[in-house]
């Protein structure tokens, strides 16, 4: 008589970020069946949002390499992006590193845009395995003893759970069954703004080209910041923060918006204030950055846990966030995967979650305190000097 096949958990991962897809493919890579839901209405949705991405070797570009798309990384990511240049406001150059200066491939962080790292994981999973268009509203526990939980989406879909991933980040719906946790204001504000590549390429504009490079322009003095990146289609993106209180709004009128950080950054570089005077009108965004407490833990409830920004929210100051967030995604991913397939019984998988669940975090909070001293360094008054020691001593060559 042939045994019955065993019995997978229903498993629901909430978020369809680089931590959630990576966590997706790691199941069902190991054939273990996920469902993930996403917020957004498509793959296509604010595909123009989010700059680029440096995976590390031991983290994002691991993520990638044990679910069979280290290729497909190669052939989209950029190592000449690599390319850094820190400066002040004046725009001159006082440091700079190329992918030359990189001499070890362990060590090589190559750049890829987050929509093309995006359509690298999705096209490796089943259509049917993510499920746009679905905000989740509410989260509830079936019973304590079972650890299921009730999902109710927007949409009026009601789904029950064995196993809850929330990889929904800063403002998780899933945290609040763990933790009481909020994020808390870093008193850091600002905007993100970007020139389409057409405009990039007119030759009145070649000035910002060429001061931003391939990769990354740091600058930073008087208290403020302006962070420009090349993304792979040619588009400049900038991350123009200062400190500033929670209220601090910027006009929803592009014109108003140019004018106040035109005043912001008045005697900024030519090529700085180019930039703002030329970017796109629709890509005009207002970034707060926020941040949850270092060494931010919880106790480990059963049948559900969180990851990513969700569990260990920081500034980008560390630039970990993605890399965090995809090893997350990984750890958990292979752990819940091999207590599946053991056929391990809840005392036993919970356990091992629980575990992870601390690895985790431990390893996060290095990052997240470290994210805190490199924004008291750009925002504070040695720049652009101490900015250029910290690069230093992160490239190993103080």
């Amino acid at each position: 008589m042939s045994s019955a096949p065993p019995q997978h958990p229903n498993i629901a991962i909430i978020g369809g970020g680089p931590c959630g897809l990576v966590t997706l493919l790691t199941l069902l890579n190991r054939g273990i069946p996920a469902t993930l839901y996403e917020r957004e209405t498509s793959s296509a949705a604010r595909a123009y949002l989010g700059g680029m991405l440096d995976l590390a070797w031991d983290e994002g570009q691991r993520a990638l390499r044990e679910n069979g798309l280290a290729e497909a990384f190669k052939a989209n990511s950029r190592l000449d992006a690599q390319e850094t240049r820190v400066c002040g406001k004046d725009g001159v150059t006082l440091m700079g590193r190329t992918e030359d200066d990189v001499k070890d491939e362990t060590q090589s962080r190559p750049e890829i845009d987050r929509r093309v790292l995006r359509d690298i994981m999705l096209a490796a999973v089943p259509e049917s395995a993510v499920k746009w268009g679905h905000t989740l509203a509410s989260v509830r526990p079936v019973d304590e003893a079972s650890g299921k939980h009730e999902l109710t989406f927007t949409n009026g879909l009601v789904v029950v759970t064995d196993m809850l991933i929330g990889a929904d980040g800063a403002h998780s719906r899933v945290r609040p069954l763990l933790s009481p946790a909020t994020p808390i204001y870093e008193g850091i504000t600002g905007a993100e703004i970007s020139v389409a590549p057409a405009i990039v390429a007119l030759p009145e504009n070649a000035d910002i080209g060429e001061a931003v490079g391939r990769g990354s322009c740091y600058a930073a003095q008087d208290g403020k910041t302006f962070f420009a990146q090349r993304n792979g289609d040619g588009r400049i993106r900038v991350y123009a923060f200062h400190r500033g209180p929670l209220e601090w709004a910027l006009p929803r009128d592009p014109q108003e918006a140019r004018r106040v950080l035109l005043e912001i950054y008045h005697d900024w570089a030519p090529w700085m204030r180019k930039v703002i005077e030329v970017c796109d009108d629709d890509a005009i965004y207002l970034r707060q950055q926020f941040y949850l407490p270092v060494g931010h833990r919880w106790a480990h409830k059963q049948g559900v846990t969180i990851i990513g920004d969700a569990a260990h929210l920081m500034s980008p100051f560390a630039g970990a966030g993605a890399n965090l967030a995809m090893l997350d995604g990984l750890e958990l991913g292979l752990v819940l995967a091999d207590a599946v397939a053991k056929g391990l019984g809840v005392e036993e998988r919970e356990s091992a979650i629980a575990a992870v669940e601390e690895k985790i975090c431990a390893h996060a909070e290095t990052f997240a305190a470290l994210s805190h001293r490199n924004a008291d360094v750009a925002f504070g008054p040695g720049t652009p000097q101490a900015l250029i020691d910290a690069f230093k001593k992160a490239f190993g060559s103080e």
